[in-house]
């Protein structure tokens, strides 16, 4: 079961934006499939979130089997690249995998921009970076016939700007926070490469709670780094295990609202209960979690 899920801060567009990935995803291996919507409830919002009564608040839908969660809200934040999306077209999987490629491509960038054209790297047959027209970024490569299979979509950190040259600490940090986690390859630059670091990495992978991420630092300089516009949802067993997870990331007081909390990096997190919603399903609830800073279960 996925317990790391990306969430995306929609400035009043969730519902737009969802019924785009149900278009752009159709031809991706595994299928776009929206799994639930949650509206705001007509009662107890702050007054900021007043004209949001009754309308969406999240859309969780999956894209090949890898949940994500949009969080329609206002215009405080909006996603950029430092967080981005690796999307995997297996050649040995899907005969069609160039077709399938070119086809959801085309659809992310209509009304986006191109990051890195599509065409061939290095380190991949076939492959673009594409930032599409929500603010969201996939990377899309074709994988080698000789590649193991693995996941179809993988969420990537990119440390620039002030998280640069971080990637290596920031991995080492997270496998000690999260269970079940570990250090993977690593591929660093070997030559200061711009704003990089000869020991910063190129591209890395790591596992929390046996689900890749991958991560580089930037080898070009960035005036963006990691915001509230995409955060990462843990979901906890517990509170005790909600309780360590959240001392052991939280750094910054001042953004801890709600279940949410940025760590040292500036990542944006969402720590909360793996019976979220069933809590949320008691009556007052809406109210009782406006309140919170960390989630106190038992305060449901």
């Amino acid at each position: 079961m996925q317990k790391f899920i990306p969430s995306i801060w929609c400035p009043g567009t969730a519902d737009e934006a969802a019924a785009f990935y149900q278009d752009a995803f159709s031809d991706f291996p595994g299928g776009v499939e929206i799994l639930e919507t949650v509206r705001y409830p007509e009662e107890g919002l702050l007054d900021f979130q007043q004209p949001l009564a009754g309308k969406t608040l999240t859309i969780d839908l999956s894209i090949a089997g890898f949940r994500f969660t949009l969080v329609n809200a206002g215009e405080e934040f909006t996603p950029n690249p430092s967080i981005s999306f690796m999307l995997i077209f297996d050649t040995i999987r899907d005969p069609q995998a160039r077709e399938h490629q070119d086809g959801v491509w085309e659809k992310l960038l209509a009304g986006g921009s191109e990051l890195m054209p599509i065409g061939k790297y290095p380190f991949s047959p076939r492959y673009g970076w594409v930032q599409d027209k929500f603010g969201v970024s996939w990377q899309l490569i074709q994988s080698a016939p000789e590649e193991q299979a693995g996941p179809s979509v993988i969420t990537s950190l990119m440390f620039g700007g002030a998280a640069q040259n971080k990637a290596v600490e920031a991995q080492e940090f997270y496998v000690k926070v999260f269970p079940n986690s570990a250090i993977g390859p690593r591929a660093p630059y070997g030559e200061p490469t711009g704003p990089a670091t000869a020991e910063a990495v190129s591209f890395s992978q790591f596992q929390l709670d046996g689900e890749w991420v991958f991560a580089m630092d930037s080898g070009v300089e960035q005036d963006f780094s990691f915001t509230e516009g995409v955060s990462l949802i843990y979901e906890a067993h517990g509170q005790e295990e909600l309780d360590a997870i959240w001392d052991a990331l939280s750094a910054v007081p001042e953004a801890e609202a709600c279940g949410w909390l940025k760590d040292k990096f500036g990542v944006s997190w969402q720590i909360v209960p793996d019976n979220m919603a069933e809590l949320m399903s008691k009556p007052g609830a809406y109210e009782k979690l406006m309140e919170m800073k960390k989630i106190m279960i038992a305060d449901f």
